[in-house]
């Protein structure tokens, strides 16, 4: 499904309302209230948006319920988002948003990051590595370099961790620190204990290496990267990390520790659905938005 964007989804509110009433509920509408059928479009200039639910007699729109729940965002502009953080491989700023879309920084800013919600929303589930399957495990630091702080003091630098499958998805977790206890809680509630689990030589991976069916190494301070016909190896993860790095310096340039894991989701979905068109993508990250809310209260709360 290639969609670009001069669809009349993203200009035409209109044809946007009809584009989600029909991802959402495919001709068919329930009450996202009570679940009912039983529902009846309003009628009226002003009410068409509107539904009826017969049994509990709320009323709802195609956005209740959903992240795009008691926004004034026009749908098409909402509907653009999505597809522009979809299509963008190392991110769109919120300032980018701003210029693009026509609104205020404050509502692009806390757009962007309702969306990367519906990232997390549409992410699979379930432990990696099932079937005897390869899970490379590699971690990584956020943050820039103390000499290039001209007056503050230099900030410690934010941890990822990223487990990514060989041929599947790609997980990653911000963390307080790199140790066993912490790396060994990350990799057993989300790897199987039947795959083999491939990292660098670091010490603190031989505890969890020994709970799982292998674990296999690569000695990168004696200059070894791939060995084993090119089975040992933990370059996957490695071009994860570099695909997260260059949207970090190139388009984000600053990710608070409070909300590092909503940008994480958002390179997490595009990696898991790298052979989908960004159309697919869009649609993806859509429907992951059902059911799921992020408020100012619940966003400021996480920097507090």
């Amino acid at each position: 499904m290639a969609i670009n964007i001069t669809d009349p989804i993203f200009h035409n509110e209109d044809a946007a309302q009809a584009h989600c009433e029909a991802s959402r509920w495919n001709g068919e509408p329930s009450c996202p209230h009570c679940g009912s059928v039983r529902v009846a479009r309003l009628k009226g200039k002003t009410q068409t948006v509107y539904f009826l639910c017969n049994d509990c007699r709320d009323k709802f729109t195609v956005r209740t319920g959903s992240v795009m729940e008691r926004s004034h965002v026009p749908l098409h502009k909402w509907l653009l988002a999505f597809h522009l953080m979809a299509a963008s491989k190392k991110g769109m700023s919120a300032k980018q948003m701003e210029r693009m879309l026509g609104v205020t920084y404050k509502t692009a800013w806390f757009l962007c990051h309702r969306i990367r919600e519906a990232m997390d929303g549409a992410a699979p589930t379930g432990p990696l590595g099932g079937g005897s399957g390869v899970v490379e495990a590699d971690e990584t630091y956020v943050g820039g370099k103390a000499k290039n702080r001209a007056f503050r003091k230099p900030a410690a630098k934010k941890i990822v961790v990223a487990l990514v499958e060989r041929e599947g998805h790609t997980r990653s977790f911000h963390v307080a620190n790199v140790n066993a206890k912490t790396l060994r809680s990350v990799i057993v509630t989300n790897v199987e204990r039947t795959a083999a689990l491939m990292t660098d030589e670091a010490p603190v991976y031989i505890g969890v290496g020994r709970e799982m069916q292998n674990h296999f190494t690569v000695n990168h301070a004696a200059a070894e990267y791939v060995t084993y016909g090119g089975f040992k190896h933990s370059n996957t993860v490695e071009n994860f990390f570099s695909i997260f790095k260059r949207g970090v310096i190139g388009t984000y340039h600053h990710m608070s520790e409070a909300r590092l894991s909503r940008y994480l989701a958002e390179f997490d979905l595009r990696a898991n659905t790298r052979d989908m068109t960004d159309g697919e993508r869009a649609a993806e990250i859509l429907k992951g938005g059902i059911g799921r809310r992020l408020t100012y209260r619940r966003i400021d709360k996480l920097a507090a």
